[in-house]
């Protein structure tokens, strides 16, 4: 098993969160903006992804390879 693989279903959970939260932060219900706001929920939750897998790496957490 990979050892991403528990931050590649973090950063998945990360976007569903951040799309939920913000579609129900807006009020915004019709479908261009749900469109909208999924399509940066999931640039947030790659953007998360890099960042964390970054970070892990800096700290050690993470092997090098990413394996």
């Amino acid at each position: 098993m990979q050892t991403t693989i528990p931050l590649k279903l973090a950063s998945i959970a990360f976007a569903v969160a951040w799309t939920a939260w913000m579609i129900w932060s807006t009020g915004s219900f019709d479908g261009v903006g749900i469109i909208i706001l999924t399509m940066c929920g999931t640039l947030a939750g790659i953007a998360w992804y890099f960042v964390m897998r970054w970070l892990f790496r800096l700290i050690h957490l993470l092997p090098r390879n990413g394996q």
